[in-house]
Formats: structure tokens, sequence, C-alpha cells
């Protein structure tokens, strides 16, 4: 097989343009072996070079290696020299911060960025080690920054790694700020003629520990008695966790020793998020072991927080995201002093927490998914979540979903509820009984050929299934909304991973007993499962 010219080209221009000498040696590799014939080589070199990487949710995400299509210095210095741009065209001058997780690559890229920054004139903070993702939030609100970078692929797989942005205010960027700053990447010279400076200063610890004194002042309850099973599965948030927790006044926690440390490798867990199945097999073990009252999983930098709570036979398991969006929904509901307050969660979540707000007199807000929406749903938000594990509790500090502070609140009610003699299972009982029984599910269906996600998605609206009310959800959006009495269902993309995801909600009055609507629920959410799985197959 001979290697098309224009592909050699491209490669060797970007290894000129390249100022990583490592990264420069292993594309020039993979280069000499598809020029000797490798077809594999000849295929793993167009995909590096079909980037460049695309702003997603909230910024970039790619594996770690050497071309236009991953995570490298080069790109990360050219996507902050495009930054550094757009914020100058449009008057944002000033601090930027930026912080990392403990990924491969984490600190280089970090360095990379600052140096960059530094040399456009901005004054840049630089986060002392990595740390969790919440904190940076936390600081480019708190201290009025016009931007914050941090370097993190969250819960992906560990050969990624990406490159999250926020804005002012220190919520994730929105369209069509995302494709401006792409424009002005496109506009940014080699990665080798961008100017870098060393003149960037460390974020004190004093400034960090700002965050944790705001997150342990949350709770509003007073019991404490509460034993914590806890899981960073191998993130940068187990020390912030355990410290939040002791500031609260929880500090009785036990950490799962194997997955405590941050570890690029990630040992333990194929995929590093708590909502994998698997994933939190080692937490629930401790938490049995250990006869813990709460289990907590964080995911690697800890914007994430996932609960697991005993069963009435004994046994352990997680709640859903759904589970623990509504309890800590109606916790803060209960507790706020807002006059006018606004809950909010995303098209693809649980409806209960709209019964809930009106209950309380709240405003409700539906979005599409992602943060960077839910912050914007609307003056006086006190509460947000998705039902991919994000809770963003306080608002007013993080403008973003925030996996420690979530924690925090998580035990405020636990202990609350233990002092009383209950649960979180009682709570959710007491909830359906409120409101009627909903229950969620999940499709989640992963390709390596993209093109079949939009050819599903395109057959979808083409041929809906007979039965439902079809709906295309806000326009422009690549979502579909399929209901019947009772039922729902929310099919789209995932915006970061190569996935299609049919989320499910069956919603059973209870006008008798709890466990005879449960069974009710759990049949017609099985068999609505099995028509889903067969309509996307």
């Amino acid at each position: 097989m001979t290697l098309a010219p224009a592909l050699r080209d491209a490669a060797f221009r970007w290894i000129a343009d390249d100022p990583d000498p490592d990264t420069r040696l292993e594309l020039q590799t993979v280069v000499a072996r598809a020029m000797g014939g490798d077809t594999a080589a000849a295929d793993e070199l167009a995909d590096r070079m079909a980037g460049p990487l695309t702003f997603g949710t909230a910024g970039l995400r790619g594996p770690v290696r050497a071309g236009p299509n991953g995570m490298n210095r080069a790109v990360v210095i050219r996507t902050t020299a495009g930054l550094a741009a757009w914020l100058k065209a449009n008057g944002h001058v000033g601090t930027v911060f930026v912080g990392r997780d403990a990924r491969h690559g984490s600190e280089g890229f970090a360095a990379a960025a600052a140096g960059v920054l530094a040399a456009a004139g901005f004054t840049v903070r630089v986060l002392p080690g990595p740390l969790p993702t919440p904190v940076l939030a936390f600081l480019v609100k708190r201290h009025g920054a016009v931007a914050g970078v941090q370097i993190t692929a969250s819960h992906n797989p560990p050969a990624d790694n990406g490159y999250k942005l926020y804005l002012a205010g220190g919520g994730q960027i929105v369209p069509p700020e995302d494709r401006e700053i792409e424009a002005a990447i496109r506009g940014v010279p080699a990665a080798v003629s961008v100017p870098s400076s060393d003149d960037h200063l460390p974020v004190s610890d004093a400034e960090v520990d700002e965050y944790l004194r705001r997150v342990a002042s949350l709770p509003r309850g007073t019991a404490r008695d509460l034993r914590v099973a806890l899981t960073p599965m191998h993130g940068v948030g187990g020390a912030t966790a355990v410290e939040a927790l002791r500031r609260a006044g929880f500090t009785d926690v036990r950490v799962v020793r194997e997955q405590a440390v941050p570890d690029p490798a990630f040992p333990t867990v194929a995929f590093p998020n708590p909502e994998e199945p698997g994933a939190a097999d080692r937490l629930l073990a401790l938490a049995a072991a250990e006869d813990a009252d709460l289990a907590i999983a964080l995911d690697p930098d800890a914007d994430r927080c996932a609960l697991g709570v005993r069963e009435r036979d004994g046994s352990w398991r997680m709640l859903r995201g759904d589970e623990t969006g509504v309890l800590l929904g109606s916790l803060v509901l209960s507790t706020t002093d807002s006059p006018d307050p606004l809950v909010a969660t995303t098209i693809v979540s649980s409806s209960l927490l709209r019964s809930i707000a009106a209950a309380h007199g709240a405003r409700y807000a539906e979005t599409l998914t992602g943060f960077k929406w839910l912050v914007r749903a609307g003056e006086g938000l006190v509460f947000a979540y998705e039902e991919a594990l994000g809770n963003c509790v306080d608002p007013a500090a993080v403008n973003d979903k925030d996996g420690i502070s979530a924690a925090v609140v998580a035990c405020d009610l636990a202990a609350g509820l233990k002092a009383s003699g209950r649960t979180l299972l009682d709570a959710l009982d007491q909830l359906a009984l409120d409101h009627g029984l909903h229950l969620t599910d999940q499709v989640s269906l992963r390709f390596t050929d993209l093109s079949r996600i939009g050819a599903l998605m395109a057959r979808l609206r083409a041929q809906p299934p007979e039965g439902f009310a079809f709906e295309d959800l806000l326009p422009g959006a690549d979502v579909v909304r399929l209901t019947r009495d009772g039922v729902r269902v929310v099919v789209r993309p995932s915006g970061t991973e190569p996935k299609l995801k049919a989320y499910l909600e069956v919603v059973e009055p209870v006008p008798d007993d709890l466990p005879s609507a449960r069974d009710r629920a759990g049949t017609r959410l099985a068999e609505l499962r099995a028509q889903v799985s067969e309509l996307l197959s």
C-alpha cells in the first residue's frame, strides 16, 4: 500500500511545527511504518491527522497522542493561543486560572496553557498540583476571572485527556463562543511559533482553603453520626473530599484503599465512571465490610457524585443519578432561604423534580443536557442536577456540577434521616407516595462506526414507533422524545462518548400500597427497555 502524498505531507508539516520532541518522534515513527507499507500504521496516521479536536461538552477530549486529532502539547498550545486571541478580541482581559487532574500529560499540558496565556498578557494563576475541577470553577467565579482552564478528561478511559474551559462567572462555554474560539484557533500560527512565558503565579493554599470553607458550611442539619465509605476512583478528589467532610463534622470516613491515590492508569476500573457496571464494586464491598451508613463514589475529577445505599435485605446498591438528584433537590428546597427559588434538570432526567418543586412553591426549568445549560436556567437558581450523576447544590459558589459539595450535602441528609430512624430509601419511598413512583433506566449503545449513530437517529425520525407521540426537541438539538401515558423515552447521541443513549421513564400512581406499585412499574419499565433496545438495534 502506498501512503497518500497529501497525508504524508500533512504529517511532516505537523512534525516540523511540533515543539515537543517526544511527540515529534512518536509521529515520525508512525509515518515511517506507514511509508514502509504497514496498513495498520497508515490507518492510524489517517486517524491522527483527521483532526483537529473540536469543542464538545465544555471543551476538548481525546486520546493522548501526537497529531492534531489527539491531546498533546502542540494542540494545547494552539488551543490556548486561540482562546487568548478570542478573549482579547472580546475585551476580556484579566486573570485566568489554570488547573489540572493527575492523568497522563496533565502537568505538562497545564504548564503549556499557563505559558501561552502569560505571554499573551493575562494574569495567570496556576493551581498547586492536581485538584478537583470544582475547585477551579469556584476560583474563577470567586475572584472574577475572565476564564479558567482545567486539564482533565473527567471519567473518560485512561488513554484520554482533555481541556475544559470556563468563562467569566465560572460557567462552561456555550454556543456561539465555542465555535468562535474554534475559528480563532484555526487562525493561530504553528505551535512552535506561539510565544510562552513563565510569568505566572501559583494559587495559594489559603485560596484553595476558601473552597473548603464554603463547602463545609453547606450542611443545615445538626446530626453528624454517620459512617461513610468513599472512593475517588483513582482520581484527584479523595483528599479534598475527606477534608471537606471533616470540616463539616463528618469524621468517620473509610476510603477504598486501592483507589485512594491518584493513578492515571486507573488499574482497578476499566472505565473510571461510577455509572459503569462494576465500577463501584470495591466501594460497595467496603461499605458492607465497615457497616457504613452511606457510600460515596466520585469520578476522577470529582465533579460527579454517586451514592450507594444498603437495601432492606442488607445488600448494597448504587442509587441512580435521578434518585440522588431528587433527594438532594428536595433537601435544598426544604432548607433554602431564597424567596423565589428555581430548580432545574435536563430533558433526559426524571420528571419527579417538577412535582417536588411545585409542592414547595418553587419554579422549575428543563434544559438541554449538560451543566453549561443548567447553570443558565434562570435567576434564583438554588439547585440543578442531571441524571449522569451531576449535582449543583450551591450555584452561588460553583456554577457547575460539584461532587465534593454534593457529597457533603448528601451526608447532611443521610445523617439527619439516621437520627430520626430513617434512611435515604425511606425518603425515596416518601417522595413516591407524595408524587407517584418514577422509575428510570437507560439503554446505551457504544459504536466504533459513528455514522451508525446518525443513521439510527434518521431512521427513528422517519419511522417513529407506533403508539407513541413523537417530538423533535428544541430547534437544532439532535434529541427526540417519545411519549404515551405514564411513559417517556428520550433518545440522543452522547456529547462526550461514541454512544447513542435512550433515557426511559415510567410513572406509576400509588393508589394502594407502594410494593404493588413498584412491581407494576418495574414490569412496565422492563417491557419498555426491551422495546427500545429492539427499536435501536
